[in-house]
């Protein structure tokens, strides 16, 4: 038997490895897709290898996830429960069809993860994987019985990690876990559990990955311009560029265009992330309703996105048709709903997807942002595209042929007529 597991290299894919082989007397194939965890892929193959992996495949997978799965998901501005903006669900799909490619490759009987039988993630794997490739078979340890037995909990796994020489981030003094990818990284369990417990305080403040606290964040605010193509970034304009690239050293410009620097949506990620996390920008504390259904506690980081999200949103008010907007915003509960359950392959979201790109035509332009200890302020929009017309809008006169105010008396009117019935209808 040929199984392809989903590794990341952490304490439960470490673990779970060396048992899949025992107990199924099979050769794994350990699969990590490179997300834009950073270092965290550091020495990952050779760390696969000695636990008990025939082959470890790393995805370089990262400007796919940004281009095909993070972008798409700004463009229909996706937010779920009004505050997470879906870090690690829309990876799960990315991370899917990787590991699904490899499956086929290799001729796997099964692909394999991590997942706990109470989280939302073993179903984003396994929905992803049966629109996917639905003859190759799906693997949840944390649903066998003998599994669970033998490990009831974060301590047990940790040990048994020790006793077989496996290096692992986790301990019992912060056993929280951790999930990073280029949009986001979020914290779970552990101290995290006791939804009363503070994680703003100095004693967690080694925790965070990607920002700084907004009360340690420069006493400067800082700028940054944002050029849209069709609903999605494709350009950045700040005062301190070449600084910042230096500093990411992974990340280059792929040409120049009125003024901006243009870069993929990888690129643009990397430098919002930069931005934003040095200004405090993009932490969130949420309790969240699982798809499984129990309610869960999580700290997420989203620097980035979150001013992405914030910058698109803006440049839609001064572009887009007020009725399409309206029915492209009834639609991203049900979207964001879609992602965080693992539906990212399923008909009806690739539909709304089509109405989303539909909408995003006319999104092209120019936003300004103000960052300041925490806070993402729009600072100025324009575009070729604006349907904003300062003779229409002015509250100065002179512009009666532009918009006739004595016209407002029939459309009040009319508007009122059935408001009228109503009241005589209640009397």
């Amino acid at each position: 038997m040929k199984i392809v597991v989903a590794y990341s290299g952490g304490l439960d894919t470490s673990v779970l490895l060396l048992w899949l082989k025992e107990k199924y007397h099979a050769e794994i194939i350990a699969y990590c897709a490179d997300v834009g965890q950073g270092d965290e892929l550091d020495g990952l193959e050779a760390k696969a290898l000695s636990t008990g992996a025939s082959k470890c495949y790393i995805g370089d997978l990262k400007e796919d996830f940004a281009a095909n799965y993070i972008f798409p998901m700004i463009q229909a501005n996706a937010v779920y429960e009004g505050r997470y903006l879906l870090g690690t669900s829309i990876a799960r799909p990315c991370i899917t069809k990787g590991m699904m490619d490899i499956a086929l490759k290799e001729g796997a009987d099964a692909i394999a993860h991590g997942a706990t039988g109470k989280g939302n993630d073993q179903v984003r794997f396994e929905l992803s994987a049966a629109s996917l490739a639905p003859h190759v078979k799906c693997i949840a340890p944390w649903r066998d019985a003998g599994f669970r037995k033998q490990f009831p909990g974060r301590s047990e796994m940790i040990a048994y990690a020790e006793t077989h020489h496996i290096p692992i981030k986790a301990s019992m003094k912060k056993p929280y876990s951790m999930d990073r990818n280029l949009l986001h990284i979020s914290f779970e369990a552990g101290a995290m559990e006791d939804p009363w417990y503070d994680a703003t305080t100095p004693a967690d403040r080694d925790m965070y990955v990607l920002s700084v606290s907004p009360e340690e964040a420069p006493d400067k605010p800082e700028y940054i311009e944002i050029l849209f193509e069709k609903g999605n970034a494709i350009g950045l304009k700040h005062d301190d560029l070449c600084a910042i690239l230096g500093a990411l050293g992974d990340v280059q410009s792929t040409g120049e265009q009125d003024g901006y620097s243009l870069f993929t949506p990888y690129g643009i990620m990397r430098v919002l992330n930069l931005l934003g996390g040095r200004n405090g920008i993009g932490r969130v504390d949420i309790v969240e309703n699982r798809f499984v259904g129990m309610k869960s506690r999580g700290v997420h980081e989203t620097p980035g996105g979150t001013m992405l999200l914030a910058a698109h949103r803006d440049l839609e008010t001064l572009v887009m048709d007020r009725e399409a907007m309206h029915i492209r915003d009834s639609l991203i509960p049900k979207y964001a709903q879609l992602v965080y359950n693992g539906f990212w392959f399923a008909p009806e979201r690739e539909a709304i997807q089509a109405l989303v790109s539909e909408t995003q035509k006319t999104v092209s332009g120019e936003v300004r942002l103000k960052l300041y200890k925490g806070n993402v302020m729009q600072a100025g929009r324009r575009s070729p595209h604006s349907m904003y017309s300062e003779a229409v809008a002015t509250m100065e006169g002179g512009q009666e042929e532009a918009y006739n105010q004595d016209d407002a008396t029939g459309f009040i009117a009319l508007n009122a007529l059935r408001l009228k019935a109503s009241a005589r209808q209640a009397k």
